[in-house]
């Protein structure tokens, strides 16, 4: 019969092999949760970002589509000047300048439609050789030009010129649709100057003052 001394350490080891196994298991499952957290970290950090929110600050970079689209000119977006030459007056200079803050464009009313003479409601006709590739669009502060012929060279105005119906005016009306009411734009310089509505023309609008002075 065994010594009770004897039996006490073979029971033991059993237990203490128990203990070491689990205490080998104990850091496993922590490093084993430890790298599930550590995976689902890196998951939140890669994960696709949604769309970007809108900036209303920023602006359409140089070349990109405009983000504002052009819309058609219209009287309380621009500023009309006239001006008629020295001597002789057989010309005005007709400007326009963009007061507003878009983009317009002459698109559907390529040239200003004048209303020179109360007597003579119709607008003065276009010069057809003056009409540029494109029509001009106006950006903003930007300055279109159009040159009318107020009197021909073979009626020098005034209204004892033989067979001149030319009377003076020191101004005119303007309007860029047909249906609107006309702006009222008074002529600097030489005023009055004599107006032929027989013979009075506008040029289209042109981009530069260079252009316009061609007519």
């Amino acid at each position: 019969m065994p010594s009770p001394n004897t039996a006490a350490p073979r029971r033991s080891r059993p237990l203490a092999a128990l203990l070491l196994a689990a205490a080998a298991v104990l850091p496993l499952a922590a490093c084993q949760t430890g790298g599930a957290v550590q995976a689902d970290r890196v998951s939140a950090d890669v994960s696709p970002a949604g769309p970007p929110s809108a900036d209303p600050g920023l602006r359409t970079a140089p070349g990109a589509p405009d983000a504002h689209p052009r819309v058609a000119c219209t009287p309380d977006m621009l500023r009309f000047h006239a001006g008629a030459e020295r001597r002789p007056a057989r010309h005005m200079l007709l400007t326009v300048t963009n007061i507003s803050d878009r983009t317009c464009t002459f698109a559907g009313q390529p040239y200003p439609l004048l209303r020179l003479s109360d007597r003579h409601p119709a607008a003065a006709p276009p010069i057809a050789r003056s009409r540029p590739r494109t029509p001009v669009a106006l950006a903003p502060d930007a300055t279109a030009y159009a040159t009318v012929t107020i009197a021909g060279p073979d009626r020098p105005g005034g209204r004892s010129a033989p067979g001149s119906k030319a009377e003076k005016i020191s101004q005119f009306g303007v309007t860029l649709t047909a249906r609107s009411d006309p702006a009222q734009v008074g002529v600097d310089g030489r005023a009055p100057v004599p107006v032929d509505p027989d013979t009075a023309r506008v040029t289209y609008w042109q981009r530069s003052l260079a252009d316009a002075e061609k007519w």
